[in-house]
């Protein structure tokens, strides 16, 4: 039976910067506004989601109101996001969006990093052959 709850649970979530440093060596990413977001292929059957936003974004109300808008567009659509995918977007200075925005910023890119492993998985599998 499908899990379609809408919380952010501790198992969507990645944490620490060791944990982000294997999505970061997979070196697939994409930019769009002000978001930057890399991607690796886990072996879940749901996509996890990490944030990087450092110091210079703004203070920390800033920088939180950013991070609680980005987790916030990633539980509302996390149903719709390519599954067993590592995620981890790193924010760049801006003003905040309204979530609505976030929510078409990470579905694009989520969407495009899907897009760019399958090329790269048909690619290794053809050469492969």
């Amino acid at each position: 039976m499908p899990d379609n709850r809408y919380t952010f649970a501790r198992e969507k979530r990645i944490g620490g910067f060791n944990a982000f440093r294997p999505v970061y060596a997979a070196r697939v990413k994409e930019y769009r506004g002000p978001l930057t977001m890399y991607a690796k292929p886990n072996d879940l059957s749901h996509p996890r989601l990490g944030i990087s936003i450092g110091r210079r974004v703004g203070i920390a109300v800033k920088r939180n109101r950013i991070k609680r808008l980005l987790r916030e567009s990633f539980r509302l659509m996390q149903h719709d996001l390519p599954r067993g995918y590592d995620f981890v977007v790193v924010v760049a200075a801006h003003d905040p969006l309204i979530l609505a925005d976030y929510q078409k910023l990470l579905s694009a890119l989520a969407t495009r990093l899907h897009r760019t492993w399958e090329k790269k998985t048909s690619a290794g599998s053809s050469s492969n052959s």
